[in-house]
């Protein structure tokens, strides 16, 4: 592949900058100081081991990949350890499906949870052991039952089918609910999550909450409670089916076997519904938290309540008190209002009169100044005086009524009061609250 070299030139240094006159030092480096190391790690460790036995890095190597691949071996007999029972060495090869393949390969400590690679190990062991030309080779002249068992186990747990059917009905992988008396001595939520942990293995969906433990919260227990009661199980239980004939002949036959079958899981697949059923009921029953959750949800349902019922209390009071100020205020507008009332009435009447007693004063100083006639007053001078006092009266308000009053109150000389009356005219004239020829007599 080519390589393409981009040639970037160095900045140019301003004109004039010099070390000597623009460098300045922002810190000072640390003295010296003398440390002790100590070689450590797998590198040194190697070299050590090299220089220890005098060996080259490819003998080191060898020797090193011989040890590990000895420590393999030895933890692959150690896997394929547990003792083999001479009833099990015994028994007849016809009847491998009532034998315990896991236990026939020696992995039962592992059971379902044993890999494939596992399952091949164990057959392999076992076939070095039992093989028929290794036991005639010993001098051995034994029949090839339990050959055919291990063949078989072999066979049945290395197809996912069979496998899968087979774990299905495997009772040695099931856990015992706890009785009354463990459960009184043991830890309570430790013995039901092994239950629970067991049944795990046959649900399709994944993952399995787990049982949790005395601090576990009230959502991951009822997320517990609702996946199990409604645990989706792959469990069929075909591993236990009555073998089909299958001559072609006995079609009927056949057909009544399968029938069978098909009743036979179907009642099999209720009765294991209704075991973790119970399960589940006895787990609920005396677990603690489900107590302690229900406890706490009936003190905040009377908390509630008494917060309820004490707002409704409260509420109540607090109506009845504005009802009470609000008739209070009520009565006390009704009252002032009355008053008021009064006030009014008696302040009308007080204007009216003064009203009454100004029109009086009004209507006096043209009396009083003879109509302003110099001899006696006709009809007609005293009727047209008047009609111009009425229309003065009738068009300015109850103020200018009383400061007219208190201008014409106590005149006595008639000029002095034609005046007034001639003023007050050229005001409401010039107001345009009357026109000019509106009046006649107290214009001239």
């Amino acid at each position: 592949m080519a390589t393409t070299v981009v040639p970037i030139p160095l900045p140019v240094l301003a004109e004039g900058w010099t070390a000597e006159k623009d460098f300045k030092s922002v810190g000072k480096s640390s003295g010296a100081t003398q440390r002790t190391l100590e070689p450590v790690g797998p590198h040194f460790l190697a070299h050590a081991r090299r220089a220890r036995h005098k060996r080259t890095f490819s003998e080191d190597d060898r020797i090193q990949a011989q040890e590990k691949a000895k420590k393999v071996e030895t933890e692959e007999e150690s896997e394929i350890s547990e003792p083999e029972d001479p009833m099990m060495l015994q028994r007849e090869a016809k009847d491998w499906k009532s034998q315990d393949h896991y236990k026939v390969l020696g992995i039962s400590k592992y059971r379902w949870r044993a890999t494939e690679d596992q399952i091949k190990r164990a057959h392999r062991k076992k076939v070095l052991k039992h093989h028929p030309d290794k036991k005639a080779a010993a001098g051995r002249v034994d029949d090839d039952n339990f050959f055919k068992c291990i063949q078989k186990a072999t066979e049945v747990l290395l197809d996912p089918v069979t496998r899968r059917q087979f774990d299905s009905v495997d009772e040695e992988a099931e856990v015992e609910p706890p009785t009354k008396k463990q459960l009184a001595k043991g830890n309570y939520y430790k013995l039901w999550s092994a239950v629970f942990k067991a049944e795990a293995r046959f649900s399709k969906n994944h993952p399995v909450p787990s049982f949790g433990d005395v601090n576990s919260t009230k959502e991951e227990v009822e997320a517990f409670y609702n996946f199990w009661y409604n645990f989706d199980s792959w469990r069929s239980f075909e591993y236990l089916d009555e073998d089909v004939p299958d001559d072609n002949e006995n079609r009927d036959q056949k057909r009544h076997t399968e029938r069978k079958n098909a009743n036979a899981r179907k009642k099999k697949k209720a009765e294991d519904n209704a075991r973790l059923r119970k399960l589940l009921d006895d787990a609920s029953a005396g677990d603690e938290r489900i107590k302690r959750f229900r406890q706490e949800a009936n003190a905040a349902k009377n908390k509630k309540r008494l917060e309820r019922e004490a707002a409704e209390k409260k509420a109540a009071e607090e109506a009845a008190a504005k009802k009470a100020a609000e008739e209070a205020a009520a009565k006390e507008a009704e009252e002032k209002a009355k008053a008021d009332r009064e006030a009014g009435k008696k302040a009308k009447e007080a204007a009216k009169n003064a009203a009454k007693k100004n029109k009086r004063v009004l209507r006096g100083s043209v009396k009083d100044a003879n109509y302003f006639a110099s001899g006696d007053a006709s009809a007609d001078t005293v009727n047209a005086v008047l009609n111009d006092v009425e229309l003065i009266m009738g068009k300015i308000e109850v103020d200018e009524l009383a400061d007219l009053a208190a201008k014409l109150n106590g005149l006595k000389v008639a000029d002095e009061i034609k005046g007034v009356w001639k003023g007050e005219v050229e005001r409401l004239v010039g107001a345009g609250t009357i026109k000019a020829d509106e009046i006649k007599a107290l214009s001239a």
